[in-house]
């Protein structure tokens, strides 16, 4: 049974009543380190109950235990220890068992998880690009480390509160691979039945090598998942039925994704990273390459223009052109106040004066002609 509000897991982690664990984190748990006292995320793996016969008890002759977690648990810690640290990947501490659960602590950071960002549709090319770029920078910091993460999908990316992705998830992809060849063994039909109670029916977790015989992920599986990834943000869905293993991997095996012509500009890397064959897709690197190209000559954000709150102005027919004014034509404002507080001028004495002394004199001339 896993732990509730106020149990504490090995000694050390204590859950929390705090926010309900997302449908990213399915049955995981919130907890505080009694040791340093941050706040983590606790990853859980059930193990199964196996039953063994016990011939040296007559009143139990079978009786049931918790798989072995010591070789998970193993692989887990050598996981977490080779894993570099990178300001795009979700880091993992610790991890423990108790009570046939395998427990992972990690880092729980101040963001959302990016299923959520889904809820209103799908999202924008560019937008998916800027995420994809993040997620690539942080599978190639795991590959540089000779390591793969394999476990990517959905469920494992956050986005934070500046808007940058961020890759979870290794350590319980170690796990849950762990656990599925200690179930399966050597034989492929066990095997595979195993994988997919721990992968699950999600096509980021089956690449064409991984189908058949008992495998192991190889780093071209990451850019698969990537891929994968990048058209279900375009497009609202998968690139492979996903109702069943059957019809999974038939798809998959027969190289039948669905049209990538809503994947936008980002057609050509989607193409690419679903091939068949993994030596034909993109490495991390060259994935981010590609996505800083795209995202160089991306448009600026849309703003609509605000709506005009005047009748539109026509245009002059030729175009303006800017006049100096003369001394002449420049007023004081102060001249200009004060004429209009008083009404119209009255005329000037000296033109009044002016104007009586024309008239005399074009009188005189007249009189003058007559009398002549």
């Amino acid at each position: 049974m896993r732990p509730g509000p106020g149990q504490t897991v090995a000694g050390r982690y204590q859950v929390t009543d705090g926010p309900e664990p997302s449908a990213a984190h399915g049955d995981d748990r919130y907890a505080l380190d009694g040791r340093t006292g941050r706040r983590v995320l606790l990853e859980g793996l059930d193990l199964p109950e196996v039953v063994v016969a016990d011939f040296y008890r007559a009143d139990q002759a079978i009786t049931g235990r918790w798989l072995d977690p010591e070789g998970i648990v193993a692989e887990v810690a050598a996981a977490i220890a080779s894993c570099p640290e990178h300001p795009r990947l979700r880091q993992a501490y610790e991890v423990v068992a108790q009570d046939g659960t395998v427990w992972i602590s990690g880092e729980l950071p101040a963001a959302v998880p990016l299923a959520q960002l889904l809820s209103d549709g799908r999202l924008a090319p560019f937008r998916v690009a800027e995420l994809a770029a993040d997620l690539a920078g942080a599978l190639r910091a795991v590959h540089t480390a000779g390591r793969v993460h394999g476990n990517l999908g959905i469920d494992q990316v956050l986005v934070c509160e500046d808007g940058a992705a961020l890759l979870g998830g290794h350590a319980l992809g170690v796990a849950q691979e762990a656990l599925a060849r200690a179930l399966g063994g050597s034989d492929g039909r066990r095997w595979t039945d195993a994988r997919t109670g721990q992968a699950g029916v999600r096509a980021e977790r089956w690449p064409p090598e991984l189908l058949g015989a008992p495998g192991v992920a190889e780093q071209p599986a990451d850019c698969w998942a990537l891929g994968v990834l990048l058209f279900r943000l375009l497009t609202g869905y998968g690139p492979f039925p996903e109702q069943s293993p059957t019809a999974l991997f038939a798809a998959v095996r027969a190289g039948r994704p669905a049209s990538t012509e809503g994947c936008g500009p980002l057609r050509p890397l989607v193409d690419q990273l679903l091939a068949a064959d993994p030596a034909k897709r993109p490495d991390a690197k060259a994935i981010r390459v590609w996505l800083t190209e795209l995202l160089a000559t991306a448009p600026e954000p849309y703003r609509p223009d605000e709506e005009a709150s005047s009748l539109p102005v026509l245009r002059p027919a030729r175009p303006l052109s800017v006049r100096r004014r003369t001394t002449a034509e420049v007023v004081a404002p102060e001249h200009t106040a004060k004429h209009a507080r008083s009404g119209p001028a009255a005329p000037s004495p000296v033109l009044l004066v002016g104007g009586v002394l024309t008239a005399m004199l074009l009188a005189l001339a007249a009189v003058v002609l007559l009398g002549g």
